[in-house]
C-alpha cells in the first residue's frame, strides 16, 4: 500500500527517494562492449541468441520485412501514428535554430553556423513492452534537424522478427535503417560500428540498466542524450480532485517498471486517503498489476503539504520527469515551476497525452536531473560551429589589446601571433 506522510514530518531522504537500479552491471557491460568492438557482427549474433533467443542470419531489417509489418498493423493504428506524427512534427519544428551573422564593425564578421549531426542512432526497447511511441519521439526531431541518416536498433523476438508496430512507427517517422539487436550490445555496435551496423555520432533512447550503463561507458566515443532512469510521475492536486482519476494517473507510470516512482502531493488529507483506497481498488484490475504493485508499494508516496503553493515548491525540490498540475487554474502556477521534465496542465491532461499524441517529447530527464536537463529536442541532433573574419585594418585596431590580454595569462606565443602580421607594416 502507498505511504501517506506529512511533509513537515518527513526526512530529506524520504522526500527525495525514488526507484533506482543499483545493480552493478558495469563489468558485464564493459565485457560486452569489448567483445562487440573486437568481433563485430559475430558477437552481436551470439548475444541475440543468448539474450533474445533469436538465431539471426542477418541483422538488418529488409524492406520486405517492413512492408509485411505495415500490412499486419491495423489501419486504425497507422492512422493514429500518422496523426501523432503530425503533432510531434509541428511542435518540434518550432525548435529549429537558425545560423546567424554579426557584421556591426567595419572589417569584422563573426557568426554561428548550425550543422546537423551526420548520423543519429536510436535505441528502442523491446523487453517487457514494445514502444512505437519512442520511435516517433526520437526519430522525428532527428529528421527535422536534418540528420543525413537515422539508424535504429531494437531487440528481435525469438522468431527473429521485430514487433510489427515498431516497424510501422519507423516507416511513418522516416527511419532510414533498422537492425535487430538490443541491450548493451546494440549500444556498442552504434558507438563503434560493425560489418553491418554503421557507427553513429549520437545515441538516444531509453533502456534497461544494461543499456543505460552502456551509454555511460561509450560517452565520449559518441554523444548520448541522457542516462535514463525508471519512469516518474508527480501529481499536485487539491481537495476538489477526483481520487479515481488521480489514482489512474499515478498508475499510468507505475505500470512501466517495478522501479518507477509515483508521487501525489496534496493539501488534502481526505484526498490522500481516497487516492490510497482507489489505488488498492484499481491495481488488481491492471494487466501489469504485479509491476504496478511493486512500484506503488516500494517507491510510491503521498505527501500532505500545507497548501498548494507549498506543494508546487515540493515538486520543484523533487524535480520529477512528469508533473501533473491537477488543478482548476494550473496556469497560475506555471511560472513557479522550475524543475520538471514535462508539465501537464489541468484536470483534463493525463500524462499519457504527452507519451503518445500531443506533440511534446516523452524522452525526459529522470532521477532529479530535471534540475539541469531538458526533454529530447531538435537541439540534441545539431551542433554549433562559430567563425570569425577580420580584415587587415580591423586586426590592426585590436592586435595590441589581444596581445596585452595574452601576456596577462603568460601566453607570449599567443601575443606574438596577434601582432606578427603587422610588424613589418608600421613604417
Amino acid at each position: 500500500m502507498i505511504r501517506i506522510s506529512k511533509y513537515s514530518e518527513m526526512k530529506s531522504e524520504d522526500i527525495f527517494s525514488r526507484g533506482t537500479r543499483y545493480a552493478d552491471v558495469a563489468p558485464v557491460v564493459a565485457e560486452i562492449i569489448e567483445n562487440v568492438k573486437v568481433n563485430g557482427d559475430r558477437a552481436l549474433k551470439e548475444y541475440e541468441a543468448k539474450f533474445d533467443r533469436a538465431e539471426l542470419d542477418s541483422l538488418a531489417v529488409t524492406q520486405q520485412e517492413s512492408d509485411e509489418a505495415m500490412a499486419q498493423v491495423a489501419p486504425e493504428f497507422i492512422d493514429i501514428l500518422q496523426r501523432a506524427t503530425e503533432n510531434i512534427r509541428a511542435f518540434h519544428q518550432r525548435q529549429v535554430r537558425n545560423s546567424f551573422i554579426i557584421n556591426n564593425t567595419d572589417g569584422v564578421v563573426i557568426g554561428q553556423k548550425i550543422i546537423p549531426i551526420e548520423r543519429a542512432g536510436l535505441y528502442v526497447p523491446g523487453g517487457t513492452a514494445a514502444y512505437p511511441s519512442t520511435v516517433l519521439m526520437d526519430a522525428i526531431p532527428a529528421k527535422i534537424a536534418g540528420c543525413r541518416e537515422v539508424v535504429m536498433t531494437t531487440p528481435p523476438r525469438s522468431d527473429g522478427k521485430i514487433n510489427p508496430v515498431i516497424l510501422a512507427a519507423a516507416a511513418v517517422a522516416g527511419v532510414d535503417r533498422i537492425f535487430k539487436v538490443g541491450g548493451a550490445q546494440a549500444i556498442a555496435a552504434l558507438a563503434y560500428g560493425t560489418e553491418s551496423i554503421p557507427r553513429v555520432d549520437k545515441i538516444v533512447g531509453p533502456g534497461n540498466a544494461f543499456v543505460a550503463e552502456a551509454k555511460r561507458q561509450v560517452f565520449g566515443r559518441v554523444s548520448i542524450d541522457i542516462i535514463a532512469g525508471p519512469s516518474e510521475i508527480l501529481i499536485v492536486a487539491d481537495g476538489r480532485s477526483d481520487a479515481r482519476v488521480v489514482a489512474a494517473d499515478l498508475l499510468s507510470q507505475a505500470e512501466h517498471d517495478k522501479m518507477a516512482s509515483a508521487v501525489l502531493v496534496t493539501d488534502s488529507a481526505e484526498l490522500a486517503s481516497a487516492v490510497q483506497t482507489q489505488l488498492e481498488e484499481q491495481i488488481p484490475k491492471l494487466e501489469r498489476a504485479e509491476i504496478a504493485r511493486a512500484s506503488i508499494d516500494n517507491n510510491g508516496k503521498i505527501i500532505i503539504a500545507e497548501s498548494i503553493s507549498a506543494a508546487v515548491e515540493i515538486a520543484n525540490e523533487i524535480a520529477p520527469e512528469h508533473l501533473e498540475l491537477y488543478l482548476d487554474a494550473p496556469f497560475d502556477y506555471l511560472d513557479r515551476i522550475k524543475n520538471a521534465g514535462s508539465v501537464f496542465m489541468g484536470r483534463n491532461c493525463p500524462e499519457a497525452l504527452g507519451d503518445y499524441f500531443a506533440g511534446t517529447n516523452h524522452t525526459l530527464p529522470t532521477g532529479g536531473t530535471a534540475r539541469f536537463s531538458s526533454p529530447l529536442s531538435v537541439d540534441d541532433f545539431i551542433k554549433k560551429t562559430q567563425y570569425t573574419y577580420y580584415t587587415e585594418e580591423a586586426l590592426g585596431r585590436v592586435a595590441e589589446d589581444v596581445a596585452y590580454f595574452a601576456r596577462q595569462e603568460g601566453l607570449t606565443a599567443h601575443a606574438k601571433s596577434a601582432v606578427v602580421r603587422l610588424e613589418g607594416k608600421k613604417q
